[in-house]
Order: C-alpha cells, then sequence, then structure tokens
C-alpha cells in the first residue's frame, strides 16, 4: 500500500523526525509543512482529474478548470497548458502562470518501451491532423507530444488512443513516467536479454495504480538489454542494464538517482544483478523508497537523486533489501563499454530472425501528423507491421525483408527522413522551446534544424559523431550536460549592447560508461545569430588538434579554452 499522510510505510512510521520541519519524507514522520503541490496531491489524488475532464471541462470549456487541476493534476494524464504566442524570453521568469498559460494544451501520448505498430502511429498521425493543427513531436523519452489541443477534444482524443492500446496516464505529473525500453528489444541479434515482460509488468502493476501516483516529483525509468547502452540509463532515476553474470547468466545491472536540470547528477550503481523475472518487484521496491522517503518539502530538492547523494549506494541498498525485498539482492558484473558511440539504432541493420530494422532520423523530432500517417503506410507497402522510436528523437521500421531496404530506405529519404543521416542530423537534438514551452527563454526547434543545414553545407567531409544538444531553458530536458555541444538558452548581450537570443555552452558532455558532465568555458556565450559561426570553428579545431580515435569529448577536456571559444 502507498504511505500517505494519514498512514506512512509501516517500517518507517515508528522512526522519529531528526528535526521539526525535516525533508518532507513521510517515513520519518515529516508531513508537514506542505508546499503548494503537496496540498493539492493531499487534497485529490491526481488521477481523479479524468473525470472532471470528461464530463465538466470538457463541456464548459477552459475557463471551468480549477486552477489546482489546471496547472496541477491534469499533468497526471499528459495535459500541460502551452505558452500564449507573443511573449518573448525575457518574460518567462517575470509572469504570473496565468499570464503564460494559453488556452491550448501539450498532450503527451507515453509509449512505453517506444513500441508502435503501424495502426498505433496512424491513429496518432490521425489525430495530430483534426486535432492539433498537425503537430505531433517525438521526444528523447520516445512519446509523442501534440499541441494546441483543446480541452473540449480531449475525452475524444482519449478514445481513439485507448481504442489501439495507447494512452496518456501519467505522461506528465508527480508519477512513473514513460518507462524506456531499448527500440530493438526482441529483435537485434547482439541483445544480452529482452527486458520487454519486465516493461510491460511493471506498467501493469505501477501506471494508474494510486498507491504509486503521490511520488514527490517524476519517476524515470529505463530498461534496456542492449550492448549499446540505447536508453541513456546513466540518467534516470531507475535503470535496468543488460549483463551477463558468471555463474548465472543474463540479467540487468541496477542503477538508480540519475538525473539532470539544474543538479545534474549520473546515476550510480547498487552492484545488484536482478534476473529479469524479479525486475518489477525491484522496481516496485525502488519506487517506493523515492515515495516514502524522498524529499517532499522543497521542489527543488525532491527528486531521487537527492536522496540517492545524501545516502550512498551501500544504505539504499540496504534499504531496498531490509525493508522492501525483505531479501539480498546478488552481487553482479557492471555492464562493458559499447563498442559505438551511436546509440541510436539509425541505419540498415540485421535482426536476429534474418530480417532488417530501418533508423532513420527526422529534424530535432519535429515531424508532423501528416508524416507520421505517410511514415506508418510505408512501412505496412513494405511488409511492416511494427515500429519503435528511441530516445534520440529517431524512429525505426522494424521487421523489413531484405529485398525491400532498399526500396523503404528510398520512401524514407523522399520524405526527408534520413537512413544515412549526416553526423548533424544524426545527432542533434532540441527540446520543445520558446514557441510552446512556458518555461523556455530561446527559440530551438528551428534554431537546431537550421544548425543542422548550415553545418552539412559548411563541414561537408566532417566524418566523427557528434552529439549537438539545444536547450530553451536550464531545465535540460534536451540533455544539454551530457552532449559534445550542449547548448543552455538564455538571453545574452550582443556586440552592440542589445539583449538577444543565445546560448551558454557546455561541451565534452557524454553517457557511456565514461559518463560526465560537460565543461563550461568562462563568459563563453553565444547568440543565436552567432551559433553557426561557433559550432564550425570548434569543430574544426577539433578536427585538426584531435589524436588518432579520439573522441570530441576527450578532446574538449584537454583542449585549451581558446580553442574551445
Amino acid at each position: 500500500m502507498a504511505a500517505t499522510p494519514e498512514k506512512p510505510a509501516s517500517a518507517a512510521s515508528r522512526r522519529k523526525a531528526g528535526r521539526h520541519r525535516g525533508e518532507g519524507q513521510w517515513a520519518v514522520g515529516h508531513f508537514t509543512p506542505l508546499n503548494g503541490n503537496e496540498q493539492f496531491k493531499k487534497d485529490d489524488d491526481g488521477l481523479n482529474v479524468r473525470t472532471r475532464i470528461e464530463t465538466i471541462y470538457s463541456k464548459a470549456g477552459f475557463h471551468s478548470i480549477d486552477p489546482n487541476d489546471l496547472r496541477g493534476r491534469m499533468r497526471w494524464w499528459g495535459l500541460y497548458t502551452q505558452r500564449k504566442p507573443g511573449i518573448d524570453g525575457g518574460k518567462t521568469a517575470i509572469l504570473e502562470p496565468e499570464e503564460l498559460d494559453d488556452e491550448y494544451f501539450m498532450l503527451r501520448v507515453r509509449i512505453d518501451g517506444g513500441r508502435l505498430t503501424t495502426r498505433q502511429l496512424r491513429v496518432i498521425g490521425e489525430i495530430s491532423q483534426e486535432f492539433a493543427r498537425g503537430t505531433a513531436d517525438i521526444t528523447d523519452r520516445q512519446n509523442v507530444q501534440y499541441h494546441w489541443i483543446r480541452i473540449e477534444d480531449v475525452p475524444e482524443i482519449w478514445n481513439r488512443l485507448e481504442a489501439v492500446g495507447l494512452s496518456t496516464t501519467e505522461a506528465c505529473g508527480d508519477t512513473p513516467r514513460v518507462i524506456l525500453g531499448s527500440p530493438v528489444a526482441g529483435i537485434a541479434e547482439d541483445e544480452i536479454i529482452d527486458g520487454t515482460p519486465a516493461v510491460d509488468e511493471i506498467h501493469r502493476r505501477i501506471v494508474g495504480n494510486k498507491d504509486f501516483s503521490n511520488l514527490p516529483r517524476k519517476f524515470k525509468s529505463a530498461i534496456s538489454g542492449s550492448p549499446l547502452l540505447d536508453v541513456a540509463h546513466e540518467i534516470n532515476d531507475i535503470a535496468f542494464v543488460g549483463v551477463n553474470h558468471p555463474e548465472h547468466g543474463p540479467g540487468f545491472d541496477l542503477w538508480v538517482g540519475g538525473g539532470l536540470s539544474t543538479n545534474p547528477k549520473i546515476g550510480v550503481r547498487l552492484g545488484a544483478w536482478v534476473p529479469l523475472d524479479e525486475v518489477p518487484a525491484v522496481y516496485e521496491g525502488v519506487i517506493s523508497i523515492f515515495r516514502d522517503y524522498g524529499y517532499r518539502r522543497l521542489r527543488t530538492r525532491a527528486r531521487l537523486k537527492f536522496l540517492v547523494a545524501d545516502w550512498g549506494a551501500e544504505k539504499f541498498r540496504q534499504v531496498l533489501e531490509d525493508e522492501y525485498l525483505e531479501r539480498k539482492l546478488i552481487d553482479g558484473p557492471a555492464p562493458e563499454q559499447p563498442v559505438t558511440q551511436w546509440r541510436d539504432h539509425v541505419g540498415v541493420h540485421r535482426q536476429r530472425d534474418g530480417r532488417y530494422y530501418v533508423g532513420f532520423a527526422p529534424r530535432v523530432g519535429r515531424v508532423d501528423g501528416a508524416t507520421l500517417t505517410k511514415i506508418a503506410e510505408v512501412a505496412e507497402a513494405h511488409g511492416s507491421g511494427r515500429l519503435r522510436t528511441t530516445v534520440e528523437q529517431k524512429m525505426i521500421v522494424l521487421d523489413v525483408e531484405e529485398s525491400q531496404v532498399e526500396s523503404l530506405t528510398e520512401a524514407l529519404e523522399a520524405l526527408d527522413l534520413r537512413v544515412k543521416p549526416s553526423p548533424f542530423r544524426r545527432g542533434t537534438m532540441a527540446c520543445t522551446g520558446i514557441e510552446f514551452c512556458k518555461l523556455a527563454i530561446v527559440e530551438t526547434k528551428g534554431r537546431g534544424a537550421s544548425l543542422i543545414d548550415e553545418l552539412e553545407r559548411r563541414l561537408p567531409d566532417f566524418d566523427q559523431p557528434i552529439t549537438i544538444n539545444v536547450n530553451g531553458c536550464p531545465n535540460a530536458c534536451a540533455r544539454i550536460q551530457v552532449a559534445d555541444i550542449g547548448l543552455k538558452g538564455q538571453l545574452v548581450l550582443d556586440q552592440d549592447g542589445n539583449q538577444v537570443e543565445g546560448f551558454q555552452v557546455h561541451l565534452g558532455g557524454a553517457l557511456g560508461l565514461e559518463a560526465g558532465f560537460g565543461r563550461k568555458v568562462r563568459g563563453l556565450k553565444v547568440t543565436s545569430a552567432e551559433l553557426p559561426d561557433y559550432v564550425e570553428r570548434v569543430l574544426k579545431r577539433f578536427q585538426e588538434e584531435r589524436e588518432d580515435g579520439e573522441r570530441f569529448a576527450s578532446w574538449a577536456a584537454r583542449a585549451s579554452e581558446e580553442a574551445l571559444s
């Protein structure tokens, strides 16, 4: 059962608070004071808002929505108000929420494991065209996001999604968000173990379950048995990474406490090997620790990473074993270093059944409903009924016969979906940005797309893996701290002293077993207009100075500030 202020977890409820206010941890008796978010969650579970949306708000319209539902509980069903058009980035931090709110919503469709059928993708595309002005972005968490959604249309959208096995349940809010999964789970020739059964069982147990619908903040999850480490496990609250145990065989290495935003932390290994059939129970134990011991007093410290940082891996594992699993976990090995820096599965690859999967790259995840519908049609025309989204804002068509690969590739390329993209198309991501996001300061999607074009034109022979992540604010939805070139949106001064859109630059971040955060050069900021010149300059210096086999991140760590400026 969930721990609540009225009935905390039994094993811990007897503990006394160390100080009066504490950190808002239920399990040690810290139930007050409540911040605004904790108060509205205590007043009514976020899952309950669906009934009001269906019976009241969708009929009476936007202005009938209770403010605590509008900016709080509606997130439990994937709904955020979007930014009112025409508000510049300088006003993001000074306007009240009601001044920033438009009367339209972003709606996020959760796609656990990135798994889609062509029928599901077609429905997603049709909803986009009918209700979302054609918008449909692929996110770096395998979801699809709509914009321009009217509250009046939400019940019908839910009906259409749920008719094909999709939902928006807990796609946002202080909840267990989408469970990332390897986009080639169950089909890749080199897979260590298929985590799909665990993804499905966790979804069955956890999503929509009121025992876990009031967490201190969001809870991000990832499960992959791919040796490419293809789900960004290092920056999730919990991650299960495929490994081979010398005695027990294939299973998962358990990581906890990763996350980015303004206080980035790389997840830590607990040193535990988890067999496939025990993954759901271990997941439930970890999310229960977060629910019961997570810091609720301050929103800025309400992520699991802060608890893990304070406790350390040893104590966290002990509490998990003693209080929640009531058994010891098996010690296990760490994952091996992946053989390639690219983890997105772009290109043509052989499946274990002899067929092929074909991964392709849109521009910074920006697609539209008509394109998604065409992708479904193209996949079906080439014998496929399955697709996947990736954590790099890419897509994959599965189950393609060898005789169909070339024709499918040509059809995708005709839609400007590159199967053989340049390093810049392949490695550039962007968050939503100021176009729709109320937290953003600068424009991102268009900026990222134009940067790709400029770099392809200026550096046509550049052939090294490179990640360029463009973010509209400090919150790192586009993972700026772990990119080769991370661009954090902010207002900067141009050479004439005018305040304009620009970026603080992070250089040399990385994921993988050598994960680390990018380096910031003192005073290094570029305007949006200067961005192509700056990136071109840095990449040319990298080409000139790199040693044989050296990655950009390694070069950036040792390069002079002058070379990086």
